[in-house]
């Protein structure tokens, strides 16, 4: 870390001149691959409202974990956030109801269990706002490192994956037909967006959270002609987004997330229109 703080110290910007500003800029570089390939993931899968069901089961585990007395309820909150993912998994094999019909099953679910659970003994949820709205300026270094490990896990997941639930998503009989398990593939997509999801909650917040997971994807979608344009695209859109949001909350004095998840609308609606100009 003191290489990269004299690195950005070096650098002729007002921001970066503080260590915490400069441990925001970093996690940033690490989110926006992590948060573009899961965008197209979780689009492609057809799955843009789970993020948000995660992010609730999310919620309950830090929920949990605040009420044992856990100093980092964040590790219950992935470890939550996993078995629901499993059981969802499990749940959507075995049944015939629709995606989002279950997504909205849990969600619900999740939800209420952690309000619950927040306020359970006349407990204040104030103390949980940080997770709802999330603030990148106080990750810590050892975070950063977590974020790392998880960065390079999803790179690996992708490599030999991707393709794999590309195929699951598109045409599940022909996936089946060449040896591909569609649930396996879709247990090992939910786990990674479940710990994706349950890292990067308290510092882009629960209410956001979804955006960052949707609109990458969705924005490539509009300009990209093929496959690895796509994942491309989604990972320079959110890489520009994280960046000039940070920036802007920086100058602005507004939170990151909302900064962040605002400039990958406008991005959006720029490549919207650059589709309709190409068409």
């Amino acid at each position: 870390m003191e290489l990269w703080y004299k690195i950005c110290h070096i650098l002729p910007t007002e921001m970066l001149q503080w260590d915490f500003m400069c441990n925001a800029l970093l996690a940033v570089l690490l989110m926006a691959p992590l948060f573009g390939l899961a965008s197209t993931m979780v689009v492609t899968g057809r799955m843009s409202f789970f993020s948000d069901a995660l992010g609730h089961s999310a919620f309950t585990g830090i929920a949990i974990g605040c009420i044992c007395g856990i100093g980092n309820p964040t590790w219950v909150a992935v470890l939550f956030a996993v078995a629901f993912a499993l059981l969802f998994s499990y749940v959507r094999s075995r049944s015939h109801q629709t995606a989002d019909t279950l997504i909205g099953v849990f969600s619900s679910t999740a939800v209420a269990l952690g309000i619950f659970i927040a306020t359970l003994g006349g407990g204040s949820f104030t103390k949980y706002n940080r997770y709802l709205i999330g603030d990148i300026l106080s990750v810590t270094p050892t975070e950063i490192g977590s974020l790392a490990l998880v960065l390079l896990a999803v790179l690996v997941f992708w490599v030999f994956f991707s393709n794999r639930l590309t195929l699951s998503a598109v045409h599940p009989a022909l996936a089946s037909s060449r040896g591909f398990s569609p649930n396996v593939s879709q247990t090992l997509f939910t786990t990674a967006i479940a710990v994706i999801v349950t890292l990067a909650i308290s510092w882009v917040g629960l209410l956001i959270l979804n955006s960052l997971l949707v609109l990458p994807a969705a924005a490539a979608r509009n300009v990209a002609k093929n496959l690895r344009q796509y994942h491309g695209f989604s990972v320079l859109f959110a890489l520009i987004s994280g960046i000039a949001g940070l920036v802007i909350s920086y100058y602005l004095g507004t939170s990151a997330g909302a900064a962040i998840s605002l400039v990958l609308a406008g991005i959006f609606v720029i490549s919207f229109c650059l589709r309709k100009v190409r068409c």
